[in-house]
């Protein structure tokens, strides 16, 4: 499972982070970042969850 972002839409509100913070984190510039492919097999439903409550909906998981 892969997790990616389209940063073009991301807003830096940092809820994907707070989700899951084994894949998601804020670089440096406030925006978020997808730092773990693949994603670890305890992290797929936080991941999922992240995608599903992004208020963008930039997270694609596949």
């Amino acid at each position: 499972m892969r997790a990616s972002i389209n940063r073009d839409g991301c807003i830096g509100c940092g809820l994907c982070a707070e989700t899951c913070p084994e894949v998601f984190r804020l670089d440096d510039d406030g925006f978020a970042e997808v730092y773990t492919d693949p994603i670890p097999a305890g992290a797929e439903d936080s991941t999922r969850e992240a995608a599903d409550n992004c208020p963008t909906g930039v997270i694609t998981v596949e």
